[in-house]
């Protein structure tokens, strides 16, 4: 009977032996290599209808000045962006190609909505449009808003007889004309 345990003792270690040594010959390794494309888009969406028209309505009492019409909300500021190490966060500046005489043109950018996803950028406060670059959003990380209308952040542009000391353009220097046409440009840089 002793001759038994010893025989079924000797087994086991052999099996265990075996399972040790298959182990150290059936592993092997290689490498990935990942490459991520710096990336800096920006786009007004929806793209077919991005030209919008504002105007004034002329005062019906003598005295009153003309007055803005209703603002528009249209237009959304898409953005993709996948920072560089050396940069951590981009803006998105905005200007005018030429200021209109008496006339104040505002824009204000929501909070961004919609499908996107990653640090999107912080909006800031209502802007009176200028020559000049100005920041409308800031400190977009690695993020993308998503495409299209109801994506990103809307815009709100809105006009204002001049503003007076201090400000771009002065209520004298209003001229009737029938179309003025300005550019307004969007552009998505590191900081």
């Amino acid at each position: 009977m002793k001759k038994i345990k010893f025989t079924l003792s000797l087994c086991l270690f052999a099996f265990t032996f075996e399972n040790i040594s298959a182990q150290d010959t059936n592993t092997d390794n290689h490498t990935v290599t990942i490459s991520v494309p710096e990336v800096a888009l920006v786009d007004i969406e929806p793209a077919a209808t991005k030209n919008i028209t504002l105007g004034f309505t002329a005062p019906t009492e003598a005295g009153n000045p003309v007055v803005a019409n209703a603002a528009n909300n249209t237009l959304w500021l898409n953005y993709s962006s996948i920072k560089s190490v050396a940069d951590p966060t981009r803006n998105v500046s905005v200007k005018l190609n030429a200021i209109i005489p008496g006339i104040d043109i505002h824009v204000t950018a929501a909070a961004a909505t919609g499908s996107g996803g990653g640090t999107l950028g912080t909006p800031s406060a209502q802007l009176t449009l200028s020559a000049a670059e100005q920041t409308i959003i800031s400190g977009i990380g690695s993020a993308y808003t998503g495409n299209g209308a109801n994506n990103g952040h809307n815009l709100t542009y809105a006009l204002a007889p001049g503003s007076g000391p201090g400000g771009v353009a002065v209520y004298a220097d209003l001229q009737a004309t029938a179309t003025t046409v300005a550019t307004v440009t969007y552009t998505i840089s590191d900081n």
